[in-house]
């Protein structure tokens, strides 16, 4: 129950950072989100400080490692995940299944978000 817990507060945290650093970083009036750029990117060098810190020198408790890697890294941006499990994949070399599941991500992510905006049209309009 500790790791839940750790994990529901983390996120909650992780997200209300993600909203005003986007929110800092994007300028008025142009389309492209940086913000959330650098959210991405700020979270993939977190995650892999935490991550690495932990594995060499760092005694992290179960808790305490949900929490700030699921919990606020994952309420910051899942995109620090995908990026770990991308690399774990390809550090260890399975390369066939880091391009399936970079590409897989990325490209059936954005199908199945037109999927969904298809289906509520359908329904709706």
């Amino acid at each position: 129950m500790g790791i839940i817990f750790a994990v529901g507060v983390g996120g909650g945290l992780g997200a209300l950072a993600r909203y005003y650093v986007a929110a800092l970083v994007q300028p008025v009036g142009v389309s492209f989100d940086w913000g959330i750029m650098v959210v991405n990117i700020t979270g993939g060098f977190v995650m892999g400080v935490i991550v690495e810190a932990s594995a060499l020198k760092l005694n992290l408790s179960p808790e305490m490692r949900s929490f700030l890697t699921v919990g606020i890294l994952g309420g910051y941006t899942t995109f620090s995940t995908f990026s770990l499990d991308s690399a774990l994949l390809l550090q260890r070399g399975e390369y066939a299944q880091a391009c399936a599941y970079i590409i897989g991500s990325v490209v059936l992510s954005i199908v199945a978000l037109f999927a969904g905006l298809w289906i509520v049209r359908m329904i709706y309009v």
